[in-house]
């Protein structure tokens, strides 16, 4: 499955493991939140270690234990379920998680934006997908009104920085 990160289609180093599968060497592995509470001898493994989040999955109960993993991939069942942005918005700014956000399930090219300013830095796209309209949709905008979890600066605030050269 194609990923997408900062604007380029690049491949992905990281490995989803089902729950009995071994947990190999110092591969980066995505592990479900079930998996990381049944086995806590993850937290001290050598190599990157990611969590996958079903969007039912409350991610405050994390707070303590966010900063062992380098990502977290949350998912998206349906294009028309948008728990996952709130779940995004809450591992940004409450939990401080500064990794890897990544979109997984049903995302669509008309979502990325959204998505972006919720704090997601990676997409999964389905096999097949017109990356082209995938690009399209990271061009469309470049200033924005509200304040959001991609620390992009609103356009007020520009406007402030721009008037007070003049």
């Amino acid at each position: 499955m194609p990923l997408l990160k900062n604007g380029a289609v690049i491949d992905d180093r990281w490995r989803r493991l089902a729950d009995d599968d071994p947990l190999p060497g110092t591969d980066a592995v995505i592990v479900t939140l079930a998996r990381w509470r049944a086995d806590r001898a993850l937290a001290a493994r050598n190599g990157p270690l990611g969590l996958a989040l079903k969007n039912s999955e409350p991610v405050q109960p994390l707070a303590d234990e966010i900063h062992h993993f380098d990502l977290v991939a949350l998912e998206f069942p349906k294009f028309t379920d948008g728990r996952a942005y709130s779940q995004a918005r809450l591992l940004r700014e409450r939990l401080g998680f500064a990794g890897e956000l990544r979109a997984t399930g049903q995302v669509l090219p008309d979502q990325l934006l959204f998505m972006q300013r919720c704090g997601f830095d990676a997409f999964e796209i389905a096999k097949g997908a017109p990356l082209e309209a995938w690009k399209r949709a990271m061009e469309s905008f470049s200033v924005f009104y509200q304040p959001a979890a991609d620390g992009r600066e609103p356009v007020n605030s520009l406007r402030r920085v721009l008037g007070s050269r003049t």
